[in-house]
């Protein structure tokens, strides 16, 4: 069975593991998804991430964050963009999540990058997800 939107299946992966105060969660790997998660930890919402070989197409393993009070760092993570209805920002029109305590993850023309690395180049793009 083919999967229609792996990112949202990536996002709702990290979510439960999350819930559930797991260490690490496991998916399969993808550009997009390598992509997203080095985004997410030079944001500081994960501790790191790591892609592991495999005969086929290799597994993506995220670490997650938790402070000191044993707290999950990510409360919640939204796709934006979906297959269905894409979603498309100019750099002006990036949207702040939480008032600027979130961060947005926006898919450029110079790759993968946050909301306000994309401002500060001047770049839209398809708003993937929102992360606060």
């Amino acid at each position: 069975m083919s999967m229609s939107d792996p990112l949202a299946d990536m996002l709702t992966r990290i979510r439960n593991a999350g819930m559930a105060k797991f260490k690490s969660v496991d998916m399969p790997s993808s550009r997009l998804k390598v992509n997203v998660a080095a985004t997410l930890k030079k944001e500081g919402y994960i501790d790191d991430y790591q892609v592991i070989d495999d005969t086929k197409q290799g597994t993506l393993r995220v670490l997650l964050r938790y402070d000191s009070a044993n707290q999950k760092v990510i409360t919640n993570l939204r796709r934006v963009s979906k297959p269905g209805r894409r979603i498309y920002v100019k750099a002006d029109g990036i949207p702040k999540v939480m008032s600027g305590l979130g961060v947005s993850i926006i898919s450029t023309s110079k790759g993968v990058v946050a909301d306000r690395e994309a401002r500060t180049l001047g770049l839209g793009g398809e708003l993937l997800c929102e992360v606060w």
